[in-house]
């Protein structure tokens, strides 16, 4: 049995594994923020892996791929989106009904692409910055999907803190009626957000089937949605919370496969499930101090609006 583990391939590992779920996190936030609780991210992660990896190989760019995944996945949330918002359906039950949907439209759609290898993610290698010692492999030779991630978690950091746009958004998540009293219109804000959150599920899925796998595969996200749900309850509706929420558990996933690989003596299941036990444990122990939950968590969030004039 040999434990030595290289951290400059764990860390550089981390970042990869860690991306899907940062992606689906942080747009989830995003519609958590405006007041909707959207549980349908599964099916818009797996619509999203389908589209990205189906149009990548159809055109040999995976450039494309991510776009249409995140066009497919901006597209399934914008049914959610119609339904909860227009039609009033239950936000909780319409997600559920989303993930299923999304789960067999996947499998219907990804018949002809099992077992075809897509076409591969070139990384950036950021010149001077990736030669630096150490720093260098762990930190500047990825994907350019690793940068966008991280990018899009500060954009939304800025976004919210600094823009009147956040604070619209937030005063929609806060209290739909006085922002609708204010001459908002809480059901376009809401859409909106809807949409951006789907895009980045989508993003996050197409990154499993072209980069983290690579291959598609039935039912490939294996949770990962439910977990990106939890991360942002984990980080307490804050941007920065989420990119150290999703960098806890890949790195978690990272850390079992690397002692299956090394012949840890501990049964393989109970490595595989570590990462999903960890953050259940890390949800308890949050959702013991009801009351913090409650001040952290948008007021609106989860309730249907209807407009009284």
């Amino acid at each position: 049995m040999d434990l030595s583990i290289n951290p400059i391939l764990l860390v550089a590992s981390l970042m990869v594994a860690s991306t899907p779920i940062l992606l689906a996190a942080i747009g989830e936030m995003v519609v958590e923020k405006v007041g909707v609780l959207n549980l349908g991210v599964e099916g818009m992660m797996i619509v999203g892996a389908i589209c990205g990896f189906a149009i990548a190989v159809e055109t040999g760019s995976p450039a494309v791929g991510f776009a249409a995944a995140a066009i497919g996945g901006a597209i399934l949330s914008m049914l959610f989106g119609f339904l909860t918002q227009y039609l009033l359906s239950n936000q909780v039950a319409t997600g559920l009904a989303l993930t299923l949907f999304g789960l067999g439209l996947s499998s219907l759609m990804g018949q002809s692409y099992v077992g075809i290898k897509p076409p591969s993610t070139p990384k950036l290698d950021i010149p001077l910055l990736g030669d630096i010692p150490v720093l260098g492999p762990m930190l500047f030779s990825h994907d350019l999907m690793v940068y966008v991630s991280l990018a899009i978690v500060a954009g939304v950091w800025g976004f919210l803190k600094y823009t009147r746009g956040g604070l619209i958004l937030r005063a929609v998540g806060e209290s739909h009626d006085a922002a609708h009293a204010l001459g908002y219109n809480v059901i376009l804000v809401r859409l909106a957000a809807i949409g951006f959150g789907g895009a980045c599920a989508g993003l996050g899925g197409a990154y499993l089937s072209l980069v983290r796998v690579p291959q598609w595969t039935e039912g490939m996200t294996a949770g990962a949605g439910w977990i990106a749900l939890a991360i942002v309850v984990f980080a307490s509706w804050r941007a920065g919370r989420v990119l150290l929420g999703a960098y806890l558990f890949g790195g978690i996933t990272v850390l079992q496969l690397n002692l299956q690989a090394a012949g840890v003596a501990i049964p393989v299941e109970l490595l595989s499930m570590s990462p999903y036990l960890i953050t259940i444990l890390v949800l308890v122990i949050i959702s013991s101090d009801r009351n913090r939950a409650a001040l952290n968590a948008p007021a609106s969030l989860g309730r249907a609006f209807h407009a009284s004039s």
